[in-house]
């Protein structure tokens, strides 16, 4: 058994995840949560709100998790959000064909399916299920859609990210903040995609928790009124030219990465800073984090500069975990042409600025009697031209589909002098786009370990999680199960939750068990009730990992745990060590 099965094994057997639809046989990519392993997702998005939400005045909305088809025709995941498939001849079994040729070329996620047919075709590769023969390669489209109402009139599909509702929802939001730039706004919510072929487990899921920001910015200035708060901040950078000349990933401040070009700018700098703040609290192991910059070929066309954020799993090698993009003013232009409204920013220049310039003054006294109900297309066709161009005798403007022709009385050219004080621009994104569930993975996968345990038998299987995202935060144990004892700590229990301690009384086993148990899913911190307690008033206190012990005052106890979780005292600090 690897790691990746004993830490599902583990995750089923106590509670955090399942595989869903169960008694029915279950489907590959989707999974449930358990009481554990949803209170342990609920605690990593607080954080994740805690960081964007609350400290970076990013705000949280909601949108629908349904979209109509103009919504993605304008994304374009209408046209080229796809996957090449192929399928099996024999057993009609489904593969992503760039995985199937991924030890024979490299980057196979850059070729047409005409070219991964012929690779297939050329390297007699065959079905993995069954030896069969491979049909030819095409596009799969991986949204799920749907029709909207009754009949067939409105398609919908379920959305493949939660970026597009914050981009739809871009001129309420502009307004909200008050039309200045730069602002950010965040949204945590499920996506879908249908997968052709997710055998990696929670690793690629067809239904999955996403947890993006979206900070529009000034594009003409991209650094960041934060950026010297974290100048001097280190991360570990797999850089585009790293990785074509075979070199390793390497440590660098982010001062030195945006001086040196490594990244493009600031706010990219200044979101890395922030993610890797966040994938540390949570639990992320630093030693297994790094920044690996998208190549030339990987990255969107519409991009500046692409991050990943990768963690090191035992079976899966590097998996990225959080994408971080510069996307430029892309999706925010292609919705402009699409919805045909505007989504620009009018910004104010610091000094008023003077030009010349030739403008079209339409002769209404002209127009209107020759046009009659067509003349207001046509005063706005000609205010929209640019009088550079007009010359000759007569001009014709198209109005409405259709051409007509406007006489020269019917217009005046004029050289113009004007002040400016702005002008309107279209903003540039910058994306940080968490997948929850992965990063719920790597902190299972970072936590578990199997150790021997000095002077006993057996060893133990511990689930280090951070105090601060452990389900269960807090195990009262009384020693044995008589009502002297147990009443102490049923008190104990209800004061750990009012100080907002998750805490879980227990009395089922040994002590020894109930320790074992309580390591198994996590719990930071045991606290056992005894004999003593009822004479001095003191309880143990036993750290998961370190196996200490130390006697705390029972009246001051939910305060003590409270500080151990958040790390504000260490354990030697919480009462008296036990020898």
């Amino acid at each position: 058994m690897d790691k990746y099965d004993s830490v599902i094994e583990l995750a089923k057997r106590r509670g955090y995840l399942w595989n869903s639809f169960e008694i029915y046989g279950g489907t590959a990519g989707f999974y449930d949560y358990g009481p554990l392993g949803a209170m342990l997702k609920r605690r990593v998005e607080n954080i994740w709100r805690d960081i964007f939400v609350i400290n970076e005045g990013y705000y949280e909305i909601e949108v629908p998790t349904i979209g109509i088809e103009d919504i993605f025709v304008a994304s374009g995941h209408v046209g080229g959000f796809s996957d090449p498939l192929t399928e099996c001849q024999k057993c009609h079994e489904s593969f992503r064909a760039d995985h199937l040729v991924v030890d024979v070329t490299s980057n196979p996620d850059t070729l047409s399916s005409d070219e991964l047919t012929g690779i297939i075709q050329n390297n007699t590769i065959k079905c993995p299920e069954c030896e069969g023969e491979l049909g030819a390669v095409y596009e799969f489209n991986l949204m799920f859609s749907t029709k909207i109402g009754p009949g067939s009139k409105r398609i919908g599909y379920l959305r493949p990210e939660t970026a597009q509702g914050m981009f739809v929802d871009f001129p309420r939001l502009l307004r909200f903040y008050r039309d200045k730039l730069p602002f950010g706004v965040t949204q945590i919510g499920k996506a879908y995609r249908n997968e052709i072929s997710p055998r990696q487990g929670v690793i690629r899921l067809r239904e999955f928790t996403q947890a993006e920001a979206e900070i529009f910015v000034d594009p003409r200035d991209k650094s960041h009124p934060g950026f010297d708060s974290i100048r001097d901040h280190t991360v570990t950078l797999y850089s585009d030219p790293a990785q074509s000349s075979g070199q390793d990933s390497r440590e660098m401040t982010l001062g030195e990465a945006v001086e040196q070009g490594t990244i493009a700018h600031q706010f990219l700098a200044y979101a890395l800073s922030l993610t890797q703040q966040f994938l540390l609290r949570v639990g992320v192991s630093p030693d297994r984090l790094r920044f690996r910059q998208h190549m030339k070929d990987e990255m969107a066309h519409y991009a500046v500069d692409c991050w990943d954020a990768e963690i090191l799993s035992d079976r899966f090698g590097w998996v990225e975990i959080v994408g971080i993009a510069d996307r430029t003013d892309y999706d925010l232009k292609a919705h402009s042409r699409v919805s045909k409204t505007d989504l620009s920013v009018y910004v104010e220049y610091a000094k008023p600025g003077v030009i010349e310039r030739t403008a079209v003054k339409p002769n209404m006294g002209k127009i209107g009697p020759v046009f009659k109900g067509q003349a207001k297309a046509v005063i706005d066709a000609l205010n929209s031209m640019d009088a550079e161009n007009l010359s000759g005798d007569a001009i014709t403007i198209n109005v409405d589909g259709e051409e007509v022709t406007i006489s020269p009385d019917m217009f005046e050219v004029r050289q113009l002098t004007e002040t400016i004080n702005g002008e309107n621009i279209v903003p540039h994104v910058i994306e940080p786009s968490f997948g929850i569930d992965r990063i719920i993975y790597a902190i299972l996968e970072h936590a578990f370990r199997e150790e021997e345990v000095e002077g006993e038998e057996e060893g133990r299987i511990v689930m280090g999680l951070k105090g601060e995202v452990a389900p269960v935060q807090a195990a009262v144990l009384p020693l044995l199960t008589r009502d002297e004892l147990k009443g102490p700590a049923r008190e104990i229990e209800s004061a750990l939750k009012h100080r907002g301690v998750m805490a879980e009384y227990d009395d089922s086993g040994t002590i020894g068990r109930r320790y074992r148990r309580n390591d198994e899913i996590g719990t930071p911190y045991s606290i056992t009730v005894d004999y003593e307690t009822l004479e001095d008033g003191t309880v143990t206190i036993r750290d998961r990992d370190s196996m200490k012990q130390v006697r705390s005052p029972v009246d001051t106890i939910a305060d003590t745990v409270h500080d151990l979780i958040h790390g504000t005292i260490r354990l030697e600090d919480a009462g008296t060590l036990i020898a």
